[in-house]
């Protein structure tokens, strides 16, 4: 009985609100199906490491110190996205790589918001690789850089990229007319050549740590997962990091996460500051990219559909289904997942190599 009270006792007020917090991440993963192998561990985390008094935080800090702190669980994740990517869709229209690097413009614009509303410039270059869509690599940059609101961070970017389906379609509407959204991109893949598929993750490695040493790491193990994939002589590797290593890395990732989801340093006036700069990021992103296609446009004698634009983010797959679909309702002979998965594979690059030139920016 005394035990009881005593827990009892130990209950702040922001515990209950966190098992609230948890409890809608939990509801959002198994109602509307939003990137549930990463908010449903993630809900359940944050009502873990909020239990008074509570033996579970412990083992959740030894993971987050084991496999966050360290950047390991964010780096293992990228060989199995570099698994999953097929770079076919990019290598046969080359432009998808100036699409995806447009598309992160809301990195650098957030980061400019975050300074004026007063945070510094860590914190602020933390905050705008938001943008980058992608939780990996926000995870990297946010330890790189020692920010002290990194659990708001990882919370906005996962939060967010889950969103995209919600988030994006209004802001694309808003970018486009509806001849725009109209305009047909018949897919005519040309002849991407096995030695090619090879050689393109070795070098894209090598330029992009030379361009940016600090982005080596992220984008070499998303290369390295992508040569597996196509290398030939690996497929039972390359199915182990498609389905294996990158379902229990993100189960680990997504519980882990949460213990820096604390009441006590989380519930800050900060914190509802970052989820709105979070927000910005994916818009500007979504919009810069839309336009970035149009002004391509104006010396193209082959119009690209400004949509495409929207997936130069880095949210794979999402943000390319997200275009898909929106063609398919604006025109149901109008496919563009092919052209969209170009620039979304391309974004994912791009965030990597971003990320890699704010930490050596900032440091």
């Amino acid at each position: 009985m005394q035990m009881f009270l005593d827990t009892f006792q130990a209950i702040t007020w922001q515990m209950p609100v966190m098992w609230l917090i948890g409890g809608i991440l939990i509801f959002l993963a198994i109602k509307y199906d939003m990137e549930p192998t990463l908010l449903l561990p993630m809900g359940f985390g944050a009502i873990l490491v909020n239990l008074p008094m509570s033996g579970a935080t412990e083992v959740i800090e030894t993971l987050y110190n084991a496999g966050i702190a360290n950047e390991l669980f964010p780096l293992l994740l990228f060989i199995g996205i570099g698994a999953m990517i097929d770079f076919g869709p990019l290598l046969s229209n080359p432009k998808m790589l100036l699409i995806g690097a447009a598309a992160q413009f809301g990195i650098f614009f957030t980061l400019s918001m975050a300074r004026l509303l007063g945070f510094d410039m860590i914190d602020a270059a933390s905050i705008g690789i938001i943008g980058a869509a992608d939780g990996p690599t926000s995870i990297v940059v946010a330890n790189t850089l020692g920010t002290k609101y990194v659990g708001a961070i990882m919370v906005a970017a996962y939060s967010y990229m889950a969103l995209v389906p919600i988030v994006q379609p209004p802001f694309i509407k808003l970018a486009t007319t509806k001849k725009e959204r109209l305009i047909r991109m018949p897919y005519n893949p040309g002849s991407v050549s096995k030695g090619l598929r090879i050689l393109f993750p070795i070098c894209v490695t090598i330029v992009a740590a030379l361009a940016a040493p600090a982005s080596a790491a992220l984008v070499g193990f998303l290369m390295f997962g992508n040569l597996i994939r196509e290398c030939g002589v690996l497929d039972s590797l390359s199915n182990t990091a498609q389905n294996v290593l990158a379902n229990l890395i993100t189960i680990f990732l997504g519980i882990t996460v949460a213990f820096s989801m604390k009441g006590e340093s989380f519930l800050l006036p900060e914190t509802l500051m970052i989820l709105g700069l979070g927000l910005v990021a994916f818009i500007a992103d979504t919009v810069f990219g839309v336009f970035f296609v149009k002004f391509l446009n104006l010396f193209s004698k082959n119009k690209m559909n400004p949509m495409i634009g929207a997936a130069g983010i880095s949210a794979f797959p999402m943000a390319s289904r997200v275009v898909h679909k929106m063609g398919l309702k604006e025109d149901p002979q109008n496919f563009l997942l092919m052209h969209a998965a170009g620039a979304n594979v391309a974004g994912q690059i791009a965030s990597a190599i971003v990320g890699g030139l704010i930490i050596g920016l900032v440091l």
